[in-house]
Formats: structure tokens, C-alpha cells, sequence
């Protein structure tokens, strides 16, 4: 699919009665999804999604510079709130006192995992909407990790916390929907008002692509219970459990550098610097939104579809479904703004 040409704009006007009529409902209706109440308020609303390059993000080298993430990310954040200043998207998220988590994908090495500096940039502008560095902590499955990949590792509460749940351990009670049950990490019941997920736009040799919804199976203990069928009902029914949907506020996929072939491990040879976020509220959207850009890279690779491989991310269509409704993989209801 053309994005580009695919692309459908929607009115900053028509988007902020979106989100007052959004936020309304979901007051209203506690005990469903986000964006299941996004969609009860609106039939006809439009799912924003937002990807933000900057093609000099490396300078003229490898590593990402500081300034430039955090430009770009202001970029990709105004567009998406459609504000004027870059801290008024973070206090639209969060207020002071409340306990931030960063879930960021550690799982694809120094090659291929959230990147350190795109973290940074967030953990900045939370603390300058008014977040206390104690409140925040970014965290993974396993500390080692994250070390690996570069986080700072801390545990000090006067600064951002960064460690892995092997750390605090899993709760002892299984939480169930659908087809799964698991215990789920005392970072995120304990140590989280709001999660904000940080995945890696991935090629995936099970699951087709992994991004927004599949990021989350790095919360539960059991994750390799759930890879059968492609990951299929499974992912859409781990983002299901309500400690994961009630929490999550935001979704800032990281394509700076992303992966077409042979993921989801960091293999050099399928994967491209495409120096971009991909930034929505609604994961299923940007989840079919970052399919698309995979399965165009393919092409321009000469590979076959991932349909034609027999691993289509099959998850994305039931996380949209009647029985879960996580967001829409409808492409007339997505808006993709690309800047």
C-alpha cells in the first residue's frame, strides 16, 4: 500500500472535537478500552497516526544526536495533540504526582531496541510538565537488558528509576481474558499511574510484525505460552487485561532504525535507518499503519508479502474486532499525517 497516496488528513478542528467527545466517554465508561469508548462516541472518528522523520537524525554519523530526537519528537507529539507547545501534548497525559512507566523493548540488542536518547528526550519533557524524576522509571522484561542496550540502570528513587521486572517479580494472582492468564509485573501494578509504550517497528518470524500490542507481552510472565498461531488471538487479548488498557496512554513506536526481514532479533542486512517515530493513541491503527511500511520495504527489497509467507499479523485484525476493539485497522478510519 501507498501511504502517501493512502493518506487522509483530518481538520485540527475536527480532531480536537474528537478528543473532547473521546475523553467524555471515557470518563463515562470506565470499565472499557480507551479506545473502545472512542468508538462508542463517535462512529465516524478517524484514528490519528503520526510519523515524524528527520533524515539528518544521525548527523553524518551512526549514533542518534540528543537535540535533534528531542526536536523531532516534539514534532511528532504537537502534530498529534495538534498544540502549539511541545509540553502541552505531557500535560494533557499526565498530571504531578502521578507514576509514569516507560515500557521500552530491550529484547533486539544494541542494534534493534528503544533508543536511549528518544527515552531521554521523553523523561525530559515529563519532568518539564511537571512529573518528579522518582515518579518515572523505564522498564523491560530483565535488567541485564537493558544494561546491555544502554539504559543507566538505577533503583535510586531521586532520579529515573530504569530496571527490569526480574527485579520486583511478577504478581501472584493471574489476571485472564480470553485465551490468556498471567501474572503480571509489579512494575506496572505498583509502580505505574500511566504507561507510556516505547516498541521497536520490527519484522516478527512468528507474528508477522511486532510493534505497539505485541511490546506488551514483555508485561506478563508467560509470554512464550502465547506464540501458537501466529500469536493470534493472543496479543490482542494481553492488551485486553485491565491493568494494561486502563494504563496506557500513549504509544510511541521507534523507527529510527526498523526491520523488515528476519526479526525480531537485529540482523543488519533487513534492517534500514529510517530515522522516524511513529506516534498514536490508538495501537491497533498504528500497528496496521507500521504492517504497511514493512510490507513497502519488502517490496522494494523484492520479498514476498508477509500474507504470501504465511504470517500476516493476523493479531491486528482481531485486537479491532467486535470482541475487542483496541482501535481501528480500518484504513478509511486512519488518519496517517506523515511530517
Amino acid at each position: 500500500m501507498d501511504l502517501t497516496s493512502k493518506r487522509r488528513l483530518t481538520s485540527r478542528r475536527d480532531f480536537l472535537k474528537t478528543c473532547a467527545a473521546g475523553t467524555a466517554a471515557f470518563r463515562a465508561t470506565s470499565s472499557l478500552p480507551l479506545l473502545n469508548a472512542l468508538d462508542q462516541a463517535t462512529a465516524t472518528a478517524k484514528s490519528k497516526v503520526v510519523i515524524a522523520r528527520d533524515a539528518m537524525l544521525r548527523g553524518n554519523g551512526t549514533t542518534v544526536d540528543s537535540s535533534r530526537v528531542l526536536s523531532l519528537l516534539d514534532r511528532a507529539m504537537q502534530t498529534l495533540f495538534d498544540s502549539g507547545h511541545p509540553l502541552d501534548p505531557w500535560k494533557q497525559l499526565v498530571h504531578p504526582g502521578q507514576k509514569v512507566g516507560i515500557k521500552v523493548n530491550a529484547l533486539g540488542g544494541r542494534g534493534l531496541s528503544s533508543d536511549v536518547q528518544l527515552v531521554s528526550a521523553i523523561c525530559q519533557r515529563l519532568q518539564e510538565a511537571g512529573i518528579g524524576a522518582g515518579d518515572i522509571v523505564i522498564w523491560d522484561r530483565a535488567t541485564d537488558e537493558l544494561d546491555h542496550v544502554g539504559f543507566h540502570v538505577s533503583t535510586d528513587t531521586n532520579r529515573v528509576r530504569c530496571f527490569g521486572t526480574d527485579m520486583l517479580g511478577y504478581e501472584q494472582d493471574l489476571v485472564t481474558h480470553g485465551s490468556v492468564g498471567s501474572q503480571l509485573s509489579k512494575i506496572l501494578t505498583r509502580n505505574c499511574d500511566v504507561l507510556i509504550n516505547v516498541p521497536v517497528l520490527k519484522d516478527h518470524d512468528g507474528a508477522g510484525i511486532t510493534a505497539a500490542l505485541k511490546n506488551m507481552y514483555g508485561v506478563v510472565h508467560n509470554p512464550n505460552k502465547y506464540h501458537p498461531n501466529g500469536c493470534n488471538p493472543y496479543v490482542a487479548d494481553v492488551n485486553m487485561l485491565p491493568e494494561i488498557w486502563s494504563k496506557t496512554r500513549l504509544h510511541i513506536c521507534d523507527a529510527i532504525t526498523a526491520c523488515y526481514e528476519g526479526g525480531p532479533g537485529f540482523k543488519p542486512e533487513y534492517s534500514w535507518k529510517y530515522n522516524a517515530l511513529i506516534v498514536s493513541q490508538d495501537p491497533v491503527a498504528l500497528d496496521y499503519t507500521g504492517w504497511q511500511l514493512i510490507e513497502r520495504k519488502r517490496a522494494e527489497n523484492k520479498l514476498k508479502t508477509l500474507d504470501a509467507e504465511k504470517r500476516a499479523p493476523r493479531y491486528i485484525a482481531t485486537a479491532a474486532d467486535a470482541q475487542h476493539r483496541l482501535g481501528t485497522d480500518d484504513p478509511k478510519r486512519i488518519a496517517v499525517i506523515e511530517v
